[in-house]
């Protein structure tokens, strides 16, 4: 009798057909080609800031506005972008004989220089020096990135799951002893939460700042500080903490560009929250998206995506299937810009609502089957928020569940839940006791996971291969459509979004046949060509 051949047998703990893995994967790619093609063919207005930031290109005016933003405002107003930043600004900068980019954006802010398109020697000279430019630029990103390995060597590297704890109380002073005193409770990733509406600001902040509405500014001081607190307090542990922070919004290659020169680890990057949540372009999006993923492949940083939003809007059963879709074009979009398995941190969340019979069954075949599709990223799960009602009790309870739902189908990282989730900013005794609850669910049940076997053909099973089947389905239909129209049809998050409307069309522009964006050639492949550490990317 011939043998069944191994690539089409039933696979994992829920018998899922490898054929229809391949297929929902194969949709997934032919969904995101054009949006690839798109980003491929046009540039914006941060991914031109990006570039001269990742030439070194800090610091603001009197009224804070950064000097990348007046730099490229005055090119484009000039000479345009269509060709990219980089050539009228080294030309300028040649022959104006200026020491440095930041003269020559403080006299371009006050309307000194006129910017043109270089001619054939001045422009070989012009990319010359953008390129030497950008590649101390890479250099720095290189560096930090092989001191985290050597953090983590001299340190210790935390066993999974990985616990994720978030601090942010608008003070970015304040926010650093609480998250050394979170990383002493047993936190091993730190995430600092952005302030609210940053995402809507078309330019970064600068310097460390004091005060945000439920979370605390992005800056690049502020990475610096929170990444030096979370050393030492690393160092006093022997295990390495990890920070986190957003590359989202209208900034988001700039983010990413800040992140990797201080050393974050961890980004909130996801292909549609800014789209759905926050009412930003489409078009601008996954433009900016590509080349923030590029950097973050480059410099070794995880990216968390977020999927657990669809959920806080849509019901998480009827909607689970376009949780899978997202992470599957995530998953697309990701690779494609660079970035490994390892730094996949597709984000699904516990929301399901604790009144609906099996709840938590289906909890755990939602949360298998992810972990099977994608076996090799390391998971963000997301504890329970939309069904807190104020009984704490009730509350303390279910995010023991989420915790044990995470143990039990082997989630990477769990983003601890709080009992007072949905009344306050959570007390720090509320965080202790967070923390608490999943230190006992780890001890107590910490190996649940290889004894977890659903019965061939029983409940779990057939929910997660239903959920498998109608991710296919909705794949098709946008694969048919296209991608922009599925957004603006609603199709994830229930909210409409078209591909003319929200904030930062503006900043799109498409790149001339010359384009030129000297960042490109670092960045191209930068996923197996930049030195993968196997210290950073042993995330199982």
């Amino acid at each position: 009798m011939m043998a069944a051949d191994p690539s089409t047998a039933p696979a994992g703990k829920l018998r899922l057909d490898p054929a229809m893995v391949s297929r929902v994967r194969d949709l997934a790619a032919r969904a995101g080609q054009p949006i690839v093609e798109l980003a491929r063919t046009h540039t914006t207005v941060s991914v031109e800031r990006a570039v001269l930031r990742l030439a070194g290109l800090d610091g603001a005016d009197r009224e804070g506005m950064p000097w990348v933003n007046h730099l490229v405002d005055s090119v484009r107003d000039s000479c345009g972008l269509e060709h990219g930043v980089a050539l009228p600004v080294w030309d300028a900068l040649a022959g104006g004989g200026y020491p440095g980019l930041a003269a020559l954006a403080a006299d371009a802010a006050a309307g000194k220089v006129k910017f043109a398109l270089p001619g054939a020697d001045r422009a070989r000279a012009a990319r010359a020096a953008a390129t030497a430019a950008l590649a101390r630029g890479f250099a720095a990103i290189d560096d930090r990135r092989a001191e985290r390995d050597a953090m983590i060597a001299q340190t210790s590297e935390p066993p999974r799951p990985w616990i994720y704890l978030i601090v942010a109380t608008g003070d970015i002073y304040e926010d650093i002893p609480q998250a050394q005193a979170a990383a002493r409770e047993g936190a091993d990733i730190i995430a600092v939460i952005r302030s609210t509406g940053q995402s809507l600001l078309d330019y970064v902040p600068e310097g460390a700042t004091r005060e945000g509405y439920a979370g605390t500014y992005a800056t690049r001081e502020n990475f610096a500080l929170m990444r030096a607190a979370l050393d030492d307090v690393s160092r006093e542990l022997g295990r390495y903490v990890r920070l986190t922070n957003y590359a989202s919004g209208l900034c988001m290659p700039e983010i990413a560009a800040l992140a990797g020169r201080e050393r974050l680890d961890m980004m909130l990057n996801d292909c549609m929250y800014g789209i759905i949540f926050r009412d930003i372009n489409p078009q601008r999006t996954f433009i900016d998206q590509r080349f923030a993923r590029q950097i973050h492949a480059r410099a070794g940083i995880v990216i968390n995506t977020g999927e657990d939003n669809y959920l806080t809007t849509a019901d998480a059963v009827d909607a689970a299937h376009t949780v899978v879709v997202s992470e599957l074009l995530n998953e697309y979009f990701a690779k494609e810009a660079g970035l490994a398995d390892w730094q996949l941190g597709l984000g699904h969340a516990f929301e399901i609502n604790p009144q609906v019979p099996d709840s938590f069954l289906l909890e755990l075949a939602h949360a298998q089957l992810v972990r099977e599709l994608f076996p090799a990223a390391p998971l963000k799960y997301m504890p329970p928020t939309k069904h807190m009602t104020g009984n704490v009790f009730a509350g303390y309870l279910l995010d023991a569940f989420f915790n044990l739902a995470g143990v039990m189908t082997g989630q990477s990282i769990l983003l601890i839940g709080m009992m007072t989730e949905g009344i306050h900013t959570p007390f720090l005794s509320d965080r202790d006791l967070a923390l608490e609850n999943v230190r006992y669910v780890l001890r107590a049940a910490g190996r649940l996971s290889e004894n977890f076997a659903p019965p061939p053909g029983g409940f779990v099973e057939r929910r997660a291969q239903q959920v498998l089947s109608e991710s296919a389905a909705l794949l098709t239909e946008i694969v048919d459509q296209g991608l922009l129209t599925a957004i603006a049809d609603g199709t994830f998050g229930v909210t409409r979004r078209p591909a003319d409307g929200g904030r930062g069309l503006d900043g799109v522009i498409e790149r001339a046949p010359e384009y030129f964006n000297p960042a490109s050639e670092f960045l191209e492949g930068a996923g197996t060509s930049a030195g993968l550490s196997g210290v950073t990317g042993g995330v199982a």
